[in-house]
């Protein structure tokens, strides 16, 4: 696991993920056209309650899981 700080508006916080959910997130920032640092604030800005590190987690998690609802709408047409 590795802590790494982001500028989240306008103040500095740390997030601490492990290897897999940081590469994971800059891929969905990379596929959504935007730069990391927008992606986790929309992440910090959508989120509902716990620390921004989960927040984040569980973003990665869901879009995986809807790439992958996606993916098996399309193999059972």
């Amino acid at each position: 696991m590795v802590k790494r700080s982001v500028v989240v508006a306008g103040h500095k916080t740390s997030v601490s993920l492990e290897d897999a959910f940081w590469h994971a997130l800059k891929d969905i920032a990379r596929e959504r056209q935007m730069s990391l640092r927008s992606l986790i604030a929309e992440i910090d800005s959508n989120r509902r309650g716990g620390n921004l590190s989960s927040a984040v987690r569980l973003h990665v998690l869901d879009h995986y899981r809807r790439r992958c609802g996606a993916l098996d709408a399309t193999a059972q047409r």
